[in-house]
This record gives structure tokens, C-alpha cells and sequence, in this order.
């Protein structure tokens, strides 16, 4: 099962061929703000080891080719490369390939709904191990996502999952900051006189375009 698309409603000015500000709705802002909560390895890996910034990169490189022999059982690079921290079940994994190869684990006695990148830890709804292995996270994901929207009537009022409040239309600048100002103000805000000036086009948003947003966000 392929990951999902996003979509997103750009709002272009004609005359300057710029783009203003795009409509995002969920799925979308949790995307973004997850890249604020990962680890800095993580960060490191899915800028292909090009972060410049400090010494990350060769730190990074000096962990991988330092022995195995010097790394405690407990504590191996494993453990420094993919952090162990739980993860909500919904579009993200999905979308960033960096995560999609790593070994992924749920818990059994729930909704599946809970997702760890270690057995060892608990699920954070019935506190039993984690210790079911995913072998494709991103079908387990969208699967989720669909049987929860079918048993919500596909209303997709889903809040337990990611950062953000479903149900509301978000604006994202240009520069990826996150607004609820109506479209309508943020036209003022940028001096658009006439409505006829301004286009609307709606892209799709998958694995494809993430990875090149990445150093962006980063």
C-alpha cells in the first residue's frame, strides 16, 4: 500500500507569480511540526549527512566507522542512529522514507493505534510491551487511518493522533509558518486589490516532496 497524498490549495498572485500562502489542513501542519520533535541523528541521516551544521556531520561519521567493539551491548549505534521514542499512528511515518526503514513495533491488546521503534517500551494506552514487529508500517498506517474513518463516518475527526486540531483550515506562509488568519485577511496583509489577481491551485504533497523539503524545514 503506497503512502498517502496531502494536498494543499495554493493561493498564487498572477501579476508577481508568487505564491502567497497555501490552505493546509491537518495531516499537513503534523507533518511539518514533527520535524521539529526529532532527534538530532535523525535530522543528520535525513539531510544525507550534508546538516553543516557545527561538527554534526563528522560526529555522525566518526560514531559509523568507530568499532563495534568499543560500544556497549545496551548502548550501540543502533541506539544513537534511530532514538527509541513512541510514535502516533498516522500519516507521518508514512511520508518520511528516512522512517520507513526502521524496524517498527505495536502493541496487540489495542486499537494498534500506538507505534514504537523499540519493543521494550510500553504502549502509552494498556502499558503492555510493545512487541508485535510491523514488516510495512506505511500499509499499517494508512490502513489505521482508513478503518478509523470509516467507524467515524469518515468525519476525520481524529485529534489523538499528531499536534494539531482536525476540523480547521490552517494557513502556511511561505516560509512555513503556521497561522489561522482567514484567507481573506492575509490578502489584505499582502495588498491584494483585485480577486481576479489571484489563482488557486491544488498540488498534491507525498514521500516525493518531502524529502526535497527536508533541508528547508531543517
Amino acid at each position: 500500500m503506497e503512502a498517502p497524498n496531502l494536498k494543499l490549495k495554493l493561493f498564487i498572485d498572477t501579476k508577481s507569480n508568487k505564491v502567497l500562502f497555501a490552505e493546509a489542513d491537518k495531516d499537513f501542519v503534523d507533518l511539518i511540526f514533527y520535524f521539529i520533535s526529532l532527534p538530532v541523528s535523525t535530522v543528520v541521516r535525513l539531510l544525507n549527512k550534508k546538516s553543516q551544521v557545527g561538527c554534526l556531520d563528522d560526529l555522525y561519521a566518526g560514531i559509523e566507522n568507530l568499532s563495534d567493539t568499543y560500544m556497549q551491548k545496551d548502548r550501540n549505534k543502533e541506539y544513537l542512529f534511530n532514538p527509541k521514542g513512541p510514535i502516533s499512528c498516522n500519516v507521518i511515518p508514512s511520508l518520511l522514507s528516512d522512517l520507513k526503514s526502521s524496524k517498527v513495533y505495536m502493541c496487540n491488546c489495542y486499537s494498534n493505534s500506538v507505534l514504537a521503534y523499540a519493543p521494550q517500551l510500553r504502549c502509552t494506552n494498556c502499558s503492555r510491551d510493545l512487541s508485535a514487529e510491523i514488516s510495512d508500517v506505511v500499509s499499517h498506517v494508512v490502513g489505521h487511518k482508513s478503518n478509523h474513518d470509516d467507524r467515524a463516518g469518515k468525519s476525520n475527526n481524529d485529534d489523538s493522533a499528531g499536534f494539531v486540531k482536525s476540523m480547521v483550515t490552517y494557513m502556511v506562509m511561505d516560509n512555513l509558518e503556521v497561522t489561522d488568519n482567514s484567507g481573506i485577511s492575509l490578502l489584505k496583509k499582502f495588498n491584494v486589490k483585485e480577486l481576479n489577481q489571484v489563482e488557486e491551485r491544488v498540488v498534491k504533497f507525498g514521500p516525493n516532496e518531502v524529502c526535497p523539503l527536508s533541508p528547508i524545514l531543517l
